[in-house]
């Protein structure tokens, strides 16, 4: 029997609103007034909390800075020992043993769905540069997602790309917390991208999901505590009422990407727990996390990114209470991202990548996660293989890993390994071209054998940044100063430069890009995020009021 929602309720929001963002056809679609309207009563209702969250954070880090460490919270003890569940799985997500990421554009989206995967995460932050186009122009793929009519024409060969049968389940990952939307004024002030994001999509196809007998579903990152999350469960139940959908239709997902938030998964999922759909180990932003929580503390130095791997004891911790937490909770816990990409070139190259990938599925599967993430429609089938092969149902919460929760020391330890001079070029060539694609408006990039997004920068530049503000010893001689670090940059400035030739590397922002890196690598205090930095030079303002 087909569900129907009720009708909407009419925005009740006398807040001032204005659009900068440039006109375009895509933009008059997925933005007529009643959906900025609806923004605007998001924006109104929870924008303070937001900047208050925001503060608290930079409050928090200036105590880490200072040497207190992260710990658990003393006054929820009492969540985290006493035993509840959070929302049963429904049936349409109790099978979540692959899924695939990309960001929003039409192909990437059309071939994730029709990928074999059981999960598409439509990604508006990492893998997505924030343009305005690049947004509304989401915002519309995903409404033709939703309605199953999304297609895209290949300009090159004709080809046709349309969605195939039994397509994925699609879950939208919003902008984090401190990300936000300067095409869109509400009171004058920048709506929070988050908001923007959730917000939209909502409005055209929060109540047509419900009518499907379907319910909008979302991956929520970078979340830093469980005041955050009680945040978002607060967004969802607000957006709910407005929209006249049942209370409790959404489902989120947690990426834990931070330090702060691994000591407080229990508290998380108790406050989503009406809206809950389990935890995810972000385990790229967690090693930038861990970075930039310890920045100040040089017995916290990393080794080269490429030895930080989940053998490493803080991330072997983090996962197995991810797990651990998850499963007493009633609930998913899924596993990281395997980046690589086929190497067509190489066969023996190609082969020892899907050999990583295989093993890293393994491990986590034992370990007890109930589904896994690529990133490329290619290592679909391996990642099923792996799952199907330990998986006796749907997934395995009722597995209850033995021990209780790490030791903040363990959840802290520092990791081991080599800092080598190859690695600092290495960290600088992948960010330049990472980040002028970004500054073009691409955010997910193949380099060098994997699928490249935003994280991929902040472990690197925030990795230099305190090996600079630490005085580490390369190659276990060699002093990175910032004036070896320039060297280096502009020798790969200049290396770029001669294999693009002169009149691509001038059309590019290659300058840009080198002028982003070299400031989130040597400003005094470690900038918090290289994608707000970046943000102002990809924002395109029309005049106030400009019709």
């Amino acid at each position: 029997m087909e569900v129907r929602a009720p009708a909407p309720k009419p925005p009740s929001t006398t807040a001032k609103l204005e659009l900068r963002g440039p006109r375009s056809p895509a933009a008059a679609q997925v933005l007529p007034p009643e959906a900025l309207a609806f923004v605007a009563e998001l924006a109104r209702q929870f924008t303070p909390r937001v900047q208050e969250l925001l503060a608290r954070r930079r409050e928090r880090q200036t105590e880490f800075d200072r040497g207190r460490f992260p710990d658990y919270l003393p006054e929820t003890t009492r969540i985290r020992t006493s035993e509840w569940t959070v929302a049963a799985p429904p049936p349409e997500l109790r099978d979540r043993r692959v899924e695939i990421t990309g960001p929003v554009d039409r192909k990437r989206i059309i071939n994730g769905l029709s990928s074999g995967a059981n999960v598409y995460m439509a990604d508006f932050e990492d893998a997505t540069s924030p343009t305005w186009q690049n947004l509304v122009e989401g915002q519309l793929n995903l409404c033709d997602a939703v309605r199953g009519t999304i297609r895209w024409v290949c300009p090159d060969t004709g080809r046709i790309y349309a969605l195939g049968p039994n397509p994925a389940i699609l879950f939208v990952r919003p902008r984090g917390w401190h990300l936000w939307e300067k095409h869109v004024l509400v009171d004058g002030q920048p709506v929070p991208g988050a908001l923007f994001d959730v917000g939209v999509f909502l409005w055209h196809n929060g109540a047509h999901l419900v009518r499907e007998g379907k319910r909008p579903c979302f991956y929520l990152p970078k979340l830093e505590s469980h005041r955050e999350a009680r945040l978002w469960a607060e967004v969802f139940a607000f957006a709910e009422d407005l929209l006249g959908i049942p209370l409790a239709t959404v489902r989120a997902t947690v990426l834990i990407e931070t330090i702060p938030a691994a000591f407080e998964l229990d508290e998380i999922l108790w406050e989503l727990r009406a809206y809950s759909a389990g935890l995810n180990c972000g385990r790229w932003d967690y090693i930038f996390s861990y970075i930039k929580t310890f920045a100040e503390h040089p017995s916290f130095v990393v080794p080269d990114r490429g030895a930080i791997g989940m053998d490493q004891p803080f991330l072997a911790a983090y996962a197995r209470a991810v797990v651990a937490i998850c499963h007493r909770r009633g609930t998913h816990a899924m596993g990281g991202m395997a980046a690589q990409v086929p190497i067509k070139d190489d066969p023996a190259a190609n082969a020892r990548a899907l050999d990583t990938v295989r093993a890293d599925k393994l491990r986590e599967v034992l370990l007890g996660h109930d589904g896994t993430w690529v990133a490329h429609p290619a290592l679909v089938p391996l990642a099923r293989e792996v799952f199907d092969a330990h998986l006796s149902g749907p997934n395995q919460i009722d597995v209850r890993p033995a021990g209780g929760p790490p030791r903040a020391f363990d959840l802290c330890a520092v990791p081991q390994g080599p800092r080598t001079l190859a690695t600092l070029r290495h960290d600088v060539e992948v960010s330049l071209r990472y980040l002028e694609s970004w500054l073009r408006g691409v955010g997910s990039v193949a380099l060098f054998g994997l699928m490249e997004d935003a994280a991929t920068v902040e472990i690197a530049r925030a990795q230099i940044w305190q090996w600079i503000r630490h005085g580490a010893r390369l190659d276990g001689t060699v002093e990175l100063t910032v004036s070896l670090f320039e060297r280096v940059l502009e020798e790969e400035v200049d290396r770029l430069g001669a294999e693009l030739g002169a009149a691509a590397f001038q059309r590019g922002r290659w300058s840009e890009a080198r002028a982003l890196f070299h400031r989130a690598c040597t400003a005094r205090r470690l900038p918090p995020f290289v994608t707000s930095l970046a943000y102002e030079r990809i924002v395109t303002l029309l005049p106030p009021n400009q019709e």
